[in-house]
């Protein structure tokens, strides 16, 4: 998606044309809200708190395209955007949501947005560092520190040529890792354990039931178990990537 600074409210407004028909005036002023609030952005900060950004509040009947409205645009200007239903929020207090768990839900996606943005743009350097622990786990590095009667012996291989041939092996590896030629070939590794701690907590009111994790509460706090598997190149290669 291109990014909003590239657009003005007509090109905005053709954007919005591919998607729903008519609303032609609302389209306008949803256009000229998105661009002024882009605007705003571009001023000096002691400048922005001088000018006020152009809310918008759309109102109308069941289907006449507000949502879609409002999607849109969210994602010609590369921002989060959630749909909630009024009727399941209630009073702090009374069974139901609160109104805080739409500023949760929202910066939820916003922080999966990012994730997805930063995680995309090191794919390709985590492509590399992948491949290169695959190749560890093909064809682990030797030993560095050999006893000397080991190369005193007769059937001792000097060091140097043993790690050359090993340079060379590994090469060999890595051509045909980079082919696909090894996609079926299975490696062992460490992977996290799918068990976590749980724990219940039942409310007071004795209605609701709570199931909390506490792997999430505390993140890194926590030890985190893993377990040796065995799985294919294609499959290590993904697991390693993410």
């Amino acid at each position: 998606m291109s990014d909003i600074k590239e657009f003005t409210p007509h090109q905005i407004v053709k954007e919005l044309d591919k998607y729903i028909i008519g609303q032609d005036k609302a389209k306008r002023s949803v256009a000229i809200a998105l661009r002024n609030r882009w605007r705003r952005k571009q001023v000096p900060d002691n400048l922005r708190e001088e000018i006020y950004p152009n809310n918008i509040i759309l109102i109308g009947p069941t289907g006449v395209g507000k949502t879609e409205i409002a999607r849109r645009l969210a994602r010609l200007s590369n921002a989060p955007f959630i749909k909630v239903e009024a009727t399941k929020f209630t009073e702090v207090g009374y069974v139901g949501r609160d109104v805080e768990s739409i500023i949760r839900d929202l910066t939820d996606l916003s922080v999966s947005m990012v994730r997805s943005e930063k995680t995309e743009a090191v794919q390709e350097k985590a492509k590399v560092h992948a491949d290169e622990r695959l190749l560890e786990l093909l064809l682990p590095s030797p030993p560095k520190n050999r006893a000397r009667h080991d190369v005193e012996s007769p059937d001792a291989v000097p060091e140097d040529n043993a790690e050359e041939r090993y340079q060379r092996t590994r090469e060999k590896l890595r051509k045909q890792l980079s082919n696909g030629d090894l996609e079926d070939r299975l490696v062992e590794l460490n992977v996290q354990s799918d068990q976590s701690p749980m724990m219940q907590i039942i409310s007071p009111m004795g209605i609701e039931e709570m199931g909390v994790n506490l792997q999430d509460l505390f993140g890194g706090m926590m030890p985190k178990k893993t377990k040796r598997r065995k799985m294919k190149v294609s499959e290590a290669r993904n697991y390693l990537i993410l």
